[in-house]
Order: C-alpha cells, then structure tokens, then sequence
C-alpha cells in the first residue's frame, strides 16, 4: 500500500516537536507494512504573536520560517514542505485549506508522477484534509481528527463547520484519537460506518528510569492556557508544607511560560519550579519518566499523548474529567487519575496520596505501565493505520 500523508503539524528544522504524533504514526504505519512519503504544509509567515513580541522574536521567527528546507529525510522518511501562503490565523484560519490547495495539487500530482500513491492520508480536517478535497486530485482520502478541527475550528464558526463537514464527507474513512472525538466527528457529518477510533501510541522503555533525587511533579506539553500548567503550580503551593521537597518541572514552550513565572512568584514557590522549556522529544522523554507523576489538567484534550508516553515508563498520571483523550485512557485501565476541571484542591489531594505512600506510587507506576502496553503500542496504531487505509482503498 503507498501512501502519500499531508499534515500541517509536522516536524520541522526550528521545531522538532511540532506534531511529531503524526510522525510517530507515519513511522508505526510503515512499520506495519505502509510505504509513505510526507508533504507538509508550510505556512513561511511568523505568527502574529511573534510580531507582538517585539522585533528580536519577530526576526527569530521569521528565519525559522523562511529557512525551512523544502526536502528532508526524517527516520527514513520523504518529506516535502509545501509552501502557500494565506491571511492571518484569527481571521481565516478556517479557509486555509482554499489558500493551500493550489500548490498542494502540485505538489500531489509531481509526487504520484514517481510514486503512484494509492491514496492521500490527511492529519485533520482542516486545513490538510480541507485543501486536499480541493486540489481536485482523484484518490481515496483518509482524515485523521487529533480533535482542533471538531472542537475549535468547527465550534468557532458556521463556516468552520461547514468547512469540516464538507471534508468529512468527502473522506472515504475518518479516523479519530478517541471515542469522544469519533462522536464530534458523526455529530459533524462523518458516517458512522466509515469513522474508526484509532488510539495514538507510544514506545514501551524496558526498564523505569532512575528516579529524581526529589520528589518530582511534570507537565510535559505546549505552555498554553487550557493545559491547565497553573492549577499545577497552585497546588504544589498548597503542599508545600506536607511535601517540603516536592519540586514541579514544565517541560516544553508556549505563550504562557512568563506568566508562569510569575504565578510562581507570587506564590512564594519560584525555587520548587523548573521550566526547562522545549526539549528534543528523545531528551523530553527522558526527563519525564525521570518525575514521580504526570500532572495535566487540561481541558479541550481529545487525546494527550503527553498522558501515554509517561504512563509507558511507569508514571502514574492524572488529568481531567469529562475529556475525551484522559476518559479514554481510563477506560483502558489504570494508572490514570480524573479530576474535575480547575479543582486545585482534588489535584493536590491525588498528588498527596500517592506521594505519601511509596508502595501505592509504585502499583499506581505498574497498572500505568500495564495499561498503556495493553491498549496504546505504536505498534497496535500502525496495524489499525494500514487497516483503514485497505479498508478505504477497497471502497
């Protein structure tokens, strides 16, 4: 089966985060017996908030999207980013897929040219899935939904939701992170008999990592306001008297890492926090599962990798009720703690317990590691992965 993906996040030279889940299942699709090549969208504009952020930032930005290479090699890998160009995000961003279909067709016809792909696999509906019912290309098309396209871009305006659910019924299989984020998708227009639930994954270490000398909370994720990195910091506030070595550790950037800061600050707690800001994925893996606990209280979350990959090295995790991505860990089984949105005091009574009892922390590592073996293997992703694209292509 040859298949051509096309993504907007997707990592890059200046970020090699950026949406490496759509790499890793790109990397378990073709382990399970799937020959891709990759085209990026790439948008050579800086985000206005880098403009907001003064000249220097502005300047960074700008080099990091300009220099983008347009051919590279990732874990043997063909990608291509395809450069368009649109208007800003807050205004437009639903219509991207308009502004990138011309030169995603021919960026698609030049690679069936010398690789005859059987079909397009698209990471969300907008704008990758969106620009590929427009390019006008005839091929069986996949969508993968990781959950912004159903809960934000389809939430924020009729055309956004127009736009979504053109796409979905153009596609011949849709794929969700969750079962939460299959019902939006149904909800939205995608058949329920062509929408499958396929679970993201992650690598299963052989053995626990050394543990920090100090007790340790981590956050692992983007800095932005719904992961919630603030009832963290307030409820390592409320246990610093119990847990007077307990230390919080944020790993990864975003717009509200000053805020943070401060918030920390003001609490009296700056010395018990270390923001180690964006690390290389392989560094930033080996740091969490280095923590006692996960702790993300994130709301909007239809799935949170983040969750897997630490419970994957015997860390227990605790995030939100009511979510898709943290509900559907939980029904896998254990490991995994809920906890109602922005309750700090929950937060901080689930971090006490398990920190107050070793033996209880050590189980609650086990039934992590135990849950995420049985139901969340890159390797059960890729076989689901090329499932679907056989079942599409038999459409």
């Amino acid at each position: 089966m040859k298949v051509a993906i096309v993504a907007e996040f997707y990592p890059r030279a200046a970020d090699p985060v950026l949406g490496v889940w759509a790499h890793r299942q790109a990397l378990a699709a073709r382990d399970a017996g799937a020959d891709l090549r990759v085209l990026v969208l790439h948008r050579p504009v800086p985000p206005l908030t880098a403009a907001r952020a003064g000249p220097r930032a502005a300047l960074s930005a700008a080099r990091s999207a300009l220099g983008q290479p347009r051919h590279a090699r990732l874990d043997g890998i063909e990608v291509t980013y395809v450069p368009y160009l649109s208007p800003p995000h807050s205004s437009s961003y639903e219509d991207w897929g308009r502004w990138a279909a011309p030169s995603l067709g021919v960026a698609l016809r030049a690679l069936r040219r010398r690789f005859a792909f059987d079909l397009v696999h698209a990471h969300n509906a907008v704008p990758a899935g969106d620009a590929v019912r427009r390019s006008g290309l005839r091929a069986p098309l996949v969508v993968s939904v990781h959950g912004s396209d159903v809960f934000h871009t389809a939430a924020r305006s009729a055309r956004g939701a127009r736009t979504v659910k053109a796409t979905f019924e153009h596609a011949r299989i849709v794929l969700a992170n969750s079962a939460g984020t299959a019902e939006r998708c149904r909800a939205l227009g995608a058949a329920g008999a062509r929408t499958r639930v396929v679970r993201l994954g992650t690598d299963l270490p052989r053995a626990r990592a050394e543990s920090d000398p100090q007790p340790t909370v981590v956050t692992t994720g983007h800095v932005i306001a719904r992961k919630r990195h603030v009832d963290v910091l307030d409820a390592i506030a409320l246990l610093r008297d119990r847990h007077p070595e307990l230390r919080y550790l944020v790993i990864g950037d975003g717009p509200e890492l000053h805020a943070l800061r401060r918030r920390a600050a003001q609490l009296g707690i700056a010395d018990r926090v270390e923001l180690a800001g964006q690390l290389h994925p392989a560094a930033a893996l080996e740091r969490t599962r280095r923590a006692s606990l996960l702790a993300m209280p994130s709301i909007d979350e239809a799935f949170g990798v983040a969750y897997v990959e630490a419970m994957a090295g015997w860390l227990p995790a605790i995030g939100t009720r009511g979510e898709p991505g943290p509900e559907e860990i939980a029904s896998a089984g254990g490991g995994i703690w809920l906890v109602s949105p922005r309750d700090v005091e929950a937060l901080a009574a689930i971090i006490d317990n398990l920190l107050s009892d070793e033996r209880l922390l050590r189980e609650a590592g086990d039934a992590a590691r135990a849950t995420v073996s049985s139901a969340f293997s890159w390797s059960r992703c890729g076989a689901a992965t090329v499932a679907a694209y056989e079942q599409a292509h038999a459409r």
